[in-house]
C-alpha cells in the first residue's frame, strides 16, 4: 500500500461492502420500519463501516477490488456454455459454480476480517438463523 489511507468510505464503496457480505439495502433513511435495524450483526456492520482505522479502510478497499472483479468473470463464464469442447480446449462444465463459489469465498474472508457474520444472502442453502 502507498500513500495515505483514506479515512472513510463512499456511499457505494459502503453499498458494495454490504453487499458482498451478504446484508440487504440500507435504505435512504434510518426513519419507519426497515429490517435492517433488527439484525445486531447488521448494526456491527454499519458501526465498523463508520469507524474504521485507515489502514483497516484500505485493507477492506483491497477486499471489495478483489471481490468486484472476481464478481464481473461470472456473467462471461457462461459465454461457452454451449461448447463441450472446440480444438484443444475442454469446457469445463463446473466453471460458473466454481467462480461463484471462490467469490462467495472470499466474500466469507471480508466478513471475517470486518468481524461480522456473513449476512443473509451468504447463509447456506438449507439452513435459517434466527437472530
Amino acid at each position: 500500500m502507498s500513500g495515505t489511507a483514506p479515512s472513510c468510505f463512499t456511499d457505494g464503496q459502503k453499498t458494495d461492502i454490504r453487499r458482498f457480505c451478504g446484508y440487504p439495502a440500507y435504505g435512504a433513511s434510518a426513519a419507519g420500519f426497515s429490517s435492517w435495524r433488527f439484525f445486531q450483526a447488521y448494526g456491527t456492520l454499519e458501526y465498523r463501516l463508520n469507524n474504521l482505522a485507515p489502514a483497516e479502510i484500505a485493507v477492506t478497499l483491497q477486499y471489495i477490488s478483489t471481490l468486484a472483479a472476481l464478481e464481473a468473470v461470472i456473467p462471461t463464464a457462461s459465454d461457452n456454455l454451449d461448447t463441450e469442447m472446440a480444438a484443444g480446449w475442454t469446457h469445463n462444465a463446473r466453471e460458473v459454480a466454481d467462480r461463484a463459489a471462490l467469490l462467495d469465498s472470499w466474500r466469507r474472508r471480508l466478513c471475517g476480517f470486518l468481524g461480522i457474520p456473513p449476512g443473509p444472502a451468504l447463509a447456506d442453502a438449507g439452513i435459517t438463523l434466527v437472530v
